[in-house]
């Protein structure tokens, strides 16, 4: 897992973001304690954490509609601090100052 290579500063590669899909989501939310431990990590690198918005609003861990998806409307709640939700629109903007060399997803 990446998380304690990120908490160690040993992972080898600057992240910049990470975006969450599916089931993926509910590890971020509030209390959870890998979600917190993101958060943290987030918070201290400057990496962006993004929810799909659409997966968020399926699961009850967003304020929107689907119709909102893709918008840049919909509000992520009931994650973690740090947590924003999008799609690829608002992902593509949040890292276009540092567009990542590459993209691993699972």
């Amino acid at each position: 897992m990446i998380l304690p290579q990120l908490e160690q500063g040993i992972h080898g590669a600057d992240v910049i973001g990470m975006m969450f899909f599916d089931d993926n989501l509910y590890c971020l939310r509030e209390g959870d304690p890998i979600g917190e431990r993101l958060a943290a990590v987030a918070a201290d690198q400057g990496i962006l954490l993004m929810v799909c918005d659409q997966c968020a609003v399926r699961r009850g861990l967003a304020d929107g509609t689907f119709e909102q998806c893709g918008t840049g409307q919909v509000q992520a709640k009931g994650l973690v601090k740090g947590v924003v939700a999008g799609c690829f629109p608002q992902l593509y903007e949040a890292m276009g100052g540092s567009p990542p060399d590459q993209v691993i997803t699972l």
